[in-house]
């Protein structure tokens, strides 16, 4: 994986962050794309600024996204890899009692900005032949009471999976990652039994260093308990 890139959406934290750590451990540079600017910049404190490029910017501001592609590839040279990773949740469930104004703030960032992050990275993934990852979730495989947060990554699920054909006809290919319940700042509280910001980051960069002739189009990763 030498002198190849992953940018990362969401990358100030969590899955994104840890996903960035087991990338350069793996050979690869990253660029690191969030609205969070001094976490980012601490990020690329730890990592070395020779391996990482903290790109502060919101994913649903399509203007911002390509900015930062394009500074991507001119300081790196190209983009090998993305990991469309941002995404929220709600903060009230289901039909009944939710928010319509909350639902537009969720459906703008996990379903338009995937697609702006697909839209910018396409012409950078074409040159490379390269590889987009993209974070589902269970949520988005099976029926769960009134979720919008399940549909919008029902979205998702159908949407790489669209991708992945349409990719494979210029030789690129399109993994969709969907865990169950991961120990992240995406929750209020801690979820200490459940799933850990690594074992997605791992499952991510297993799916970027399998050779070209394997396509890992889905992994599914559920905690034990």
């Amino acid at each position: 994986m030498a002198n190849k890139t992953l940018f990362i959406t969401g990358a100030s934290s969590g899955i994104g962050a840890e996903t960035a750590r087991h990338a350069i451990k793996a050979g690869w540079r990253v660029a690191l794309f969030a609205r969070s600017e001094d976490k980012l910049t601490a990020l690329v404190d730890e990592m070395g600024d020779d391996l990482a490029l903290a790109l502060p910017g919101d994913v649903t501001d399509m203007s911002a996204l390509q900015a930062a592609m394009d500074r991507t590839a001119e300081h790196f040279g190209g983009i090998d890899a993305i990991f469309a990773n941002a995404g929220k949740g709600l903060d009230t469930a289901g039909v009944e009692n939710g928010d319509p104004e909350e639902w537009k703030t969720m459906l703008d960032l996990n379903i338009n900005g995937l697609l702006y992050t697909v839209k910018c990275a396409y012409p950078h993934l074409q040159k490379s032949k390269g590889h987009a990852v993209l974070t589902g979730s269970v949520a988005g495989k099976i029926n769960l009471s009134g979720s919008i947060y399940g549909a919008s990554k029902w979205f998702v699920q159908g949407f790489a999976g669209n991708l992945s054909q349409e990719m494979r006809e210029w030789g690129g290919r399109c993994t969709v990652i969907c865990p169950g319940m991961v120990d992240t700042p995406f929750f209020d509280s801690p979820k200490p039994d459940k799933l850990k910001p690594e074992d997605i980051a791992s499952a991510v960069v297993y799916a970027l260093e399998q050779p070209e002739r394997a396509d890992v189009r889905e992994m599914v990763i559920m905690p034990t308990q």
